[in-house]
């Protein structure tokens, strides 16, 4: 079994198709939709966390690249500058998965980008700006 989060960018020609209808029926995949943007005859994104048998899984990727589905993990998408980051840990009181938090011997802000759902709250939260999202 394998699950990961992703996210899918759909071209304007293709944000109507049944695709991920299609990871399911035909692949045996299980989806949970943490965040998407689907507008009619718009360029679209939708972030997945997609679950299966590691050959279904397999599949259902290959299928979503023949179909002209973009796709990225999550973690290209949700990044942190750490230029501009001072380590003040506003992001880490909004972050609902816990993949910013201090490191209490150094008092660093750290960034596990696996656990990241791409929910952007970061984003709001950081003064220095230096949460920054790829999607959007």
């Amino acid at each position: 079994m394998i699950s990961k989060k992703i996210v899918l960018h759909f071209s304007k020609e293709i944000w109507n198709k049944p695709i991920v209808y299609r990871l399911v029926k035909d692949f045996n995949l299980s989806f949970n939709i943490l965040k998407a943007s689907v507008l009619p005859r718009q360029e679209s994104f939708m972030v997945l966390e997609l679950s299966g048998p590691k050959m279904d899984f397999k599949r259902g990727l290959e299928y979503l690249a023949e179909v002209g589905v973009v796709v990225e993990p999550i973690e290209k998408d949700i990044v942190r500058d750490d230029h501009k980051c001072i380590h003040c840990g506003a992001c880490t009181a909004v972050c609902p998965t816990g993949s910013l938090y201090i490191n209490r011997k150094t008092m660093e802000v750290l960034f596990d980008s696996a656990k990241c759902s791409a929910c952007e709250l970061c984003i709001k939260a950081c003064p220095p700006r230096a949460m920054e999202s790829h999607f959007v």
